[in-house]
């Protein structure tokens, strides 16, 4: 992730996992270092990419994990300390979560910031 919060990405295709949840009330312990481990874990992966995440007051939240190609999803998947944490999400932290697998074929953006510093440089 960089420090703007959005993946540097190559040219698609790739493939995006978008992780959705819900957290449950119970503020059970461990769940930040985890979520801190499995981003750091992932990205020694081969075949990682990149990460987007966010999580709002009322505990809903999405990530997308960003991979070259669905061997090195499924090689993360079975990792063990993954399955691990998958376990513990289940039984500790989440009410509800939906997985996606899907492959990206296009992308594209706009920041504004970015444009801004461009021209400033262009104007000196």
């Amino acid at each position: 992730m960089s420090d703007s919060g959005f993946a540097r990405l190559p040219k698609p295709p790739y493939y995006a996992v978008i992780f959705s949840s819900r957290r449950n009330a119970r503020d059970e312990p461990g769940y930040a270092a985890t979520a801190q481990r499995m981003v750091e874990l992932a990205q020694q992966q081969p075949g990682f990419l990149g990460v987007e995440s966010t999580r709002g007051a009322d505990g809903f939240g999405i990530t997308v994990a960003y991979w070259e190609s669905e061997e090195s999803i499924l090689a993360w998947r079975r990792h063990a300390e993954h399955t691990a944490a998958r376990e513990r999400g289940r039984s500790d932290w989440y009410d509800h979560f939906e997985l996606r697998v899907s492959r990206v074929e296009r992308a594209y953006g706009w920041d504004r910031l970015e444009r801004a510093e461009t021209h400033a440089r262009n104007e000196e």
